[in-house]
């Protein structure tokens, strides 16, 4: 439910202030100084909002740690400011994605139940790790997906403790999601076909391109937090700059507006031209690197979908010009593209392909989806190259450790 008013609150805005259907839409019809005003204006009330609550840093990194080292540290009034302050941001056009509120509002939920509920310190854990799946369904329609990233990402191993609550709030969060927003999925129905088995090398090959973005975009991504920690600028002026920074390319690229996700069905539908992927692409990347560098909250997971995906459409643009393959679409090799980036960024080939694949829903397209997320994720991980989450830890002293018995986090001093 929470979802679903967060979503449904900002397109009513968009109707309302803008009467345009989406972010995109609502940038795209404003004058040059409007474009430039607006994601400045919104920065700046998000930078607001966080230096007035002083919310302390929640995330996806944070959940990983209360469910693996039980320190449940999770406070749902710190992640209701983030919440309002990422609202805002996304209100006003910022490159940031919307589902890391929701996840990070699930698990934060699960924790405060336990509270309320006064149970044992690893019923709660469990109550953490259900709270972020369900999150994870309503942000993107996609049980199974949701499922996985918990198993996958968050826990590390499927104890069948974990994985039972983990689907039964999956069902639930879906439930409600279809039941209002709708049953499709969210990118909408496509068809698939593999022509040749040749054409799987041609998805090797994208995986290892697909990785190697991921890495790029991550790169950015932690330099631009860098400079900033290194000459650190208070908020909210902090925020403001990272809005200037996106209305600034909004006013050649409006569509690199909000999270992603109207750009990404138009590259899906061929209606975008490749040379405004490709700029688009290098944009995403530097507002979105921007925009979360600021400190306003926010994911990069639909982001990182949209990178993914414009590299793939480039990629079927190019194997067909150089006549080496006759892809069935540029929407396939899209989908592909978006598989491999997230799982080289997240280090989850599994949550990835299943998550495109109920993004599609089309089973043929198994088959290169897995080649394409196994060799992303085997690349970044030879080049070593961690995760966004274990970035994020490594931030705050800790390690990563995954062995048979499990996901285990240990202290850098240890």
């Amino acid at each position: 439910m929470f979802a679903v008013a967060f979503r449904s609150s900002l397109s009513l805005l968009y109707r309302t202030l803008y009467a345009a259907d989406n972010v995109v839409a609502a940038i795209t019809g404003l004058p040059w100084w409007g474009r430039l005003a607006m994601p400045l204006c919104g920065g700046t009330a998000a930078g607001l909002i966080s230096w007035w609550r002083r919310a302390p840093g929640q995330g996806v990194s944070n959940v990983m740690e209360a469910v693996v080292l039980g320190n449940v540290r999770l406070s749902l009034r710190a992640t209701i400011s983030r919440v309002a302050a990422s609202w805002t941001a996304l209100a006003a056009g910022m490159s940031i994605g919307r589902e890391g509120p929701l996840i990070e509002f699930g698990g934060s939920l699960g924790a405060a139940m336990g509270r309320v509920a006064r149970t044992s310190l690893h019923q709660t854990r469990l109550l953490v790790a259900a709270g972020t799946a369900a999150g994870f369904a309503a942000a993107y329609n996609t049980p199974f997906a949701a499922v996985v990233f918990v198993v996958e990402t968050i826990v590390g191993v499927a104890a069948l403790e974990a994985l039972l609550p983990t689907m039964a709030a999956t069902v639930l969060a879906t439930t409600v999601t279809r039941a209002i927003v709708g049953g499709g999925p969210i990118y909408g129905q496509r068809v698939f076909a593999l022509e040749s088995t040749a054409e799987l090398v041609s998805y090797c090959a994208l995986g290892i391109v697909a990785a190697l973005a991921a890495i790029g975009f991550k790169r950015t991504l932690a330099l631009c937090e860098t400079v900033l920690e290194r000459h650190p600028i208070p908020q909210p002026f902090r925020a403001a700059l990272g809005g200037a920074l996106v209305g600034f390319v909004a006013l050649l690229l409006p569509e690199v507006a909000g999270n992603g996700f109207e750009p990404l069905n138009l590259i899906l539908d061929g209606q975008l031209a490749p040379v405004i992927v490709a700029g688009l692409l290098l944009a995403k990347i530097a507002a979105t690197s921007g925009s979360v560098a600021s400190g306003v909250p926010g994911g990069i997971f639909t982001p990182v979908l949209l990178v993914g995906g414009g590299l793939g459409f480039l990629w079927a643009k190019a194997i067909d010009a150089l006549g080496m393959l006759s892809p069935a679409s540029p929407g396939t090799y899209t989908l592909v593209g978006m598989a491999a980036t997230t799982a080289a960024s997240i280090h989850a080939p599994l949550t990835a392909a299943v998550l495109v694949f109920e993004l599609s829903g089309d089973y043929p397209i198994v088959l290169p989806l897995l080649v394409a997320t196994v060799l992303a994720t085997a690349v970044s991980s030879l080049l070593k190259d961690d995760s966004v989450y274990v970035a994020e830890l490594r931030r705050k002293g800790l390690s990563l450790e995954v062995t048979l018995e499990g996901r285990r986090l240990v202290s850098n001093a240890g």
